[in-house]
């Protein structure tokens, strides 16, 4: 008889009773059906799993089998293009085998076992190699090239490897005989537990921004490569559709898209747009160095709080190789939400909102393995983090947000009323804030232009001017202002319309370079300092608006194209030859 037996099913989780030989963490197949889990709780009494599939149908009595090894996702060429279920099983392979709905107790390998990949041999017999040294590469796509590298735990001689040719992942490429004398056999693929972060050489201050396309973000509140950026915002503020713009546009080399408890139709939506984008940087399909994650709201609740981790582990993955890999997590609310509910069922004393006490503990562990490594190999790669919060409401003084803010250092605060507005992208720049630009500001200054901080500086505390004046404004009206602080609101109105609210779908503010962005700021702000002459001279405001410049520069983001630059000379010979009639 099957030593372990379940003795009570509620919900995900499910019991083992009496003393077992499991481990905690230790990834499990439960009942006949040999639905996956994870063994979360042992006691002398009972050892508590949770099944990361539908438990309907599970009867008490049917066994449960050990696997010896805790959850782990497999690695290997394969995974770019591919779309995977929180638990990384490949949906496309398991819709032809169960239709459109995912059957219980599937068993689809990651990556296919029958392709053949073209592969390149970077070691030789009698060469010493240590763990995430590369010893073979393939072409995994047009866009990306897929490096083999020495699991964790294997270091010794080359004693046998193949010449260069075609091989499937599980074809032997090479042979490692340790100081023991046992020998390790390497393949492309390898595996690896989800919930530890894959080892490092050491961590790297981060200087270089994340280049996005995106004004609010790239001038304004900029996130740096390695780091971690929360985008929080009630329904229908645009959350996902950021994150789509960030995925589509940001020089991150590899893509790791996790659809976490969201809707169907927004993952269906994010498939059919990055399938048929091209990417800027290859001209190749952008699927083509994009790994999507789809863990949708029907789908069973424990797997979504393993979406995270299957994530994360993929994108330090393609960083060991040397890449800047950007993890878009849509969203953290409803992994939250998943842990709040398996931890009810596991009669936990609920916290704020009856959210389990550790939910700050599983959300630094998250965030933490963001960051810019020099890794084993001697590469640099980096894994930025940006995560959506939804909290119910807009209340952002709810715990996910709240936590979520401590341990992330870019928050692009989403606002409901800026959306309603058709103000795209809706964040909010008085509630916004970065605390990267200080180890980002030599970046900008050499990379950009030494005056880039200084005209950012500016740019704020106008907006910041205008936000004090409009409080006056609603109580007794714009009429009784002076002029120059007139001129501020009408200058601001330039910053926001004409700057920091941008065009998706106009092929030139879709993605902005950042020279352009530096040029619309300098334009903006020399002529608020030309308005500001003409000011002091005390001649009405009213002569300035008529010029129509406020306007031209309202629109300089669609009528200058990103790729002429010299249209901001004569749009600043036009501001000269404007200002000039008005004061002589």
């Amino acid at each position: 008889m099957h030593e372990n037996r379940i003795y009570g099913i509620n919900g995900p989780v499910v019991t083992v009773k009496g003393r077992t030989s499991l481990e905690m963490m230790e990834m499990v197949y439960v009942g006949e059906s040999r639905l996956v889990g994870e063994v979360i709780g042992i006691t002398d009494e009972a050892t508590t799993i949770q099944v990361y599939e539908e438990t309907g149908g599970l009867r008490p009595g049917e066994p449960v089998f050990s696997t010896g090894s805790p959850m782990c996702v497999t690695l290997g060429p394969g995974l770019l293009t591919n779309i995977f279920d929180g638990i990384e099983r490949p949906l496309r392979d398991i819709e032809a085998v169960s239709g459109p709905f995912i059957g219980r107790g599937i068993d689809v390998p990651a990556v296919s076992k029958d392709k053949k990949w073209n592969v390149t041999v970077k070691v030789s017999a009698g060469d010493t190699v240590s763990p995430g040294y590369i010893f073979a590469e393939c072409p995994e796509t047009a866009a990306i090239t897929h490096k083999a590298m020495v699991p964790a735990g294997i270091s010794g001689t080359v004693t046998k490897c193949a010449s260069d040719g075609e091989y499937t992942v599980e074809d032997t490429i090479a042979e490692v005989t340790d100081e023991k004398g046992k020998v390790h056999p390497l393949t492309l693929m390898q595996r690896w537990p989800i919930r530890n972060p894959r080892p490092v050489a050491k961590r790297i201050p981060s200087d270089k921004p994340l280049i996005t396309g995106q004004r609010i973000i790239d001038t304004v509140f900029p996130v740096a490569k390695g780091g971690a950026a929360a985008i929080p915002g009630g329904f229908g503020t645009g959350k996902t559709m950021t994150q789509h713009q960030l995925a589509k546009w940001c020089d991150a080399d590899i893509i790791i898209y996790v659809g976490c408890g969201e809707r169907g139709n927004e993952m269906t939506q994010v498939l059919t747009e990055f399938s048929e984008i091209v990417d800027p940087k290859s001209g190749n399909p952008l699927l083509d160095r994009t790994v999507l994650i789809a863990n949708t709201s029907n789908m069973p609740v424990a797997a979504r709080e393993a979406s995270i981790y299957t994530g994360i582990t993929l994108a330090e993955y393609y960083r060991d190789m040397g890449y800047h890999t950007a993890l878009m997590a849509d969203s953290t609310s409803r992994w939250a939400e998943a842990l709040r509910e398996i931890s009810g069922r596991l009669e936990e004393m609920p916290a704020d909102e009856g959210f389990p006490a550790y939910l700050p503990s599983r959300l630094s562990e998250f965030y933490e393995r963001s960051g810019y490594f020099e890794n084993l190999n001697g590469s640099e790669g980096s894994v930025t983090l940006i995560g959506a919060v939804s909290p119910q409401g807009s209340d952002f003084s709810e715990p996910v947000t709240q936590n979520t803010k401590r341990f992330t250092r870019c928050f692009w605060a989403l606002d409901k009323s800026l959306a309603y507005a058709r103000h795209y992208p809706a964040i909010n720049w008085n509630n916004s804030y970065s605390e990267y630009l200080g180890d980002l500001a030599d970046w900008y200054r050499d990379n950009v232009d030494k005056n880039f901080i200084k005209y950012r500086e500016e740019l704020c505390a106008l907006l910041a001017e205008e936000s004090n004046l409009m409080e006056i404004v609603k109580l007794i009206g714009s009429d009784v202002l002076p002029d120059d602080q007139k001129l501020i609101i009408e200058i601001a109105r330039v910053i926001r319309v004409g700057f920091l609210q941008q065009n998706a779908f106009h092929k030139d503010d879709t993605f902005v370079p950042i020279e352009k962005q530096f040029k619309m700021m300098e334009i903006i702000l020399y002529f608020y300092h030309r308005c500001q002459e003409v000011i002091v001279r005390q001649i009405p405001i009213s002569k300035l608006t008529a010029t129509g410049i406020f306007d031209k520069l309202v629109k300089m983001k669609y009528n200058i194209p990103n790729d002429s630059p010299e249209m901001f000379d004569r749009l600043k010979k036009e501001i000269d030859d404007g200002v000039n009639a008005i004061l002589h």
